[in-house]
């Protein structure tokens, strides 16, 4: 178990909003960590359209949404956050007047005194192949996440994808693993180019295996594989033998363990007030797709308006003795010091 980290907010979700929330509280002297079960920041804008224009971020004609992701993270530069992606919180407990403390499934804890669900209509979650059986080995031959590369090592290791996360932990983890297949329904693949090319070298020179089909059962006992079947496209049934898998068959949007959390639910959305996107529980605030109020509009802009409210009221549990005087970016020279503007 790592150590307890103690930071002033813990924001959930490392999309726009939760991002450009981290520029609104460190302009309030407010230290800021982040959590996002994705491996990369950004939210849906990086995951579901990257590359897809925006058009409606104030100031700004069209923008992708890697672009945006990668302008934020410029902006917030800083202010110093630290992330901790690949990681999904499983609880929220109040132990103090203010204070949370969160635990992710990583077995991480974080104590705070503000916590702030930015995690858009829920979080991103691995879909599940459709192999018979398979959860009863979730978690101790099957994982859907690279959190630590060491656990691979040594292992018989069947990786199951066409994509980007396929391609790219089959190169990773191939130098430490005893054996790496990469299993793909065709010959054909959605990653970057060189990564594919990487990858039949490997195979040409005989250091890894690629077999083109389906997983259609799984053998094993007690939560422990020793095989994998595998259909081929000629209908063949070959057996792999394997004692982990890694499936990659991309993600799905789920409310998750947010119902869990103590906050209220409306139709899987957090209500909030208008004042400060304040949830039902003191010191938890819900900001963006994941929120609802009276007039809500789905808009990364009206997102960002909701993570400045949220971080003046966010002052108040931070720093109860402190008075809060507002000030303009323009103008204020202690901000533009905080920004490092010469």
């Amino acid at each position: 178990m790592t150590d307890t980290i103690k930071t002033d907010v813990l924001i959930i979700g490392a999309g726009p909003c939760g991002l450009f929330a981290v520029f609104e509280l460190g302009l309030l002297d407010m230290k800021v960590h982040l959590i996002d079960i994705l491996d990369k920041l950004g939210g849906q804008c990086a995951e579901l359209y990257p590359e897809k224009p925006i058009y409606d971020i104030p100031g700004i004609p069209m923008v992708t949404g890697q672009g945006l992701t990668e302008s934020l993270m410029e902006q917030i530069k800083p202010f110093n956050p630290t992330f901790h992606l690949n990681e999904m919180v499983e609880s929220i407990e109040k132990i103090g007047d203010p204070l949370f403390r969160v635990t992710t499934d990583a077995g991480q804890v974080f104590e705070a005194k503000v916590v702030v669900i930015s995690a858009g209509g829920g979080s991103f979650q691995p879909k599940r192949p459709p192999v018979p059986g398979i959860e009863a080995y979730e978690g101790t031959s099957v994982f859907y996440a690279v959190r630590k590369m060491e656990q691979f090592r040594g292992k018989d290791l069947l990786i199951v994808g066409g994509g980007d996360s396929a391609l790219d932990w089959t190169l990773n983890l191939q130098p430490i693993a005893r054996r790496v297949t990469l299993l793909h329904r065709r010959d054909d693949f959605r990653a970057a180019p060189h990564s594919v090319e990487q990858m039949r070298a490997l195979v040409a020179a005989g250091k890894m295996d690629l077999k083109i089909g389906q997983v259609t059962e799984l053998e094993g006992q007690d939560g422990v594989l020793s095989a994998a079947l595998v259909k081929g496209n000629d209908n063949e049934i070959t057996k792999v033998d394997c004692n982990t898998i890694l499936p990659f068959f991309g993600l799905t949007m789920k409310l998750g363990p947010i119902a869990d959390w103590g906050v209220k639910l409306e139709n899987n959305l957090i209500p909030v007030d208008t004042e400060a996107f304040e949830t039902n529980v003191p010191g938890i605030f819900a900001i963006g797709d994941i929120n609802t109020y009276p007039g809500k509009l789905k808009l990364i802009l009206s997102g960002f308006h909701e993570g400045a409210l949220m971080a003046q009221k966010a002052h108040r549990y931070v720093y109860p003795d402190k008075r809060l005087v507002f000030q303009y970016t323009t103008s204020s020279s202690s901000l533009q010091k905080k920004l490092g503007v010469n």
